[in-house]
């Protein structure tokens, strides 16, 4: 994406405000979310070592929810218990909130680029 902040229009003093204002509640609203994960929650099925387990005749064992991340470059999966499956997907939430408010800070922050009285 590129911006072309040399067309400068100067915007009034309240729309600045504006700006500034929602700025500043979308900062408070992103540290608010301590417990972001970066990762997807994905359900899963396994088959265990033991050959004469039903798992081997389809009957697989599961569901097993998982959180897959990427550690140095490789996703992993790890293991969710029950118990942490809904906080876990929550943590996930809160990551992809976070991106929303850092996109719409981002917006907000080319605007004001485009001012001429800069703040």
């Amino acid at each position: 994406m590129s911006y072309n902040i040399c067309d400068i229009n100067s915007m009034s003093n309240d729309a600045h405000q504006k700006l500034i204002d929602e700025r500043s509640a979308l900062l408070a609203e992103l540290t608010s979310l301590p417990h972001m994960v970066h990762g997807s929650i994905v359900e899963r099925y396994t088959v265990c070592s033991r050959p004469n387990c039903k798992c081997h005749r389809g009957q697989k064992h599961g569901p097993v929810m998982c959180v897959v991340v990427n550690e140095n470059g490789k996703q992993r999966q790890k293991y969710i218990p029950k118990e942490m499956r809904e906080l876990a997907a929550q943590y996930v939430d809160e990551y992809n909130r976070a991106l929303a408010l850092m996109d719409r800070i981002s917006a907000i922050n080319v605007q004001l680029l485009q001012e001429k009285d800069h703040d």
